[in-house]
């Protein structure tokens, strides 16, 4: 058996079991898969930015990801409209700083 990276298969596996997140026009990519310390972080993007489903899709991939892959301690996934990722992202491609799930976005 070759020795594929951690982050090699997290992204193969993302490809294969969530197809439905690139059919909505969402993406995903895996920003981090440390095989030493066991941490994980995918990012959500595209239409995953502002959708009122993304925290379970969120939650789902991160359950799954514990069980698929033993050697994963710590899943972190970043969606746009929970404010986990860099302020220089717009909300929901209407322009302006990405504002956190509690803050009031301000637009008209």
């Amino acid at each position: 058996m070759s020795e594929e990276s951690l982050k090699s298969r997290v992204e193969n596996w993302m490809v294969k079991q969530m197809p439905i997140i690139q059919m909505h026009g969402g993406t995903s990519v895996v920003r981090e898969a440390n095989p030493e310390t066991g941490q994980v972080v995918v990012e959500l993007g595209g239409t995953c930015s502002g959708c009122g489903i993304s925290n379970i899709t969120a939650q789902n991939i991160q359950r799954d990801l514990y069980y698929e892959f033993e050697e994963i301690t710590d899943v972190q996934i970043k969606v746009p409209s929970t404010g986990d990722m860099g302020a220089d992202t717009v909300e929901g491609g209407r322009g302006g700083d990405l504002r956190f799930s509690t803050d009031s976005a301000e637009h008209f």
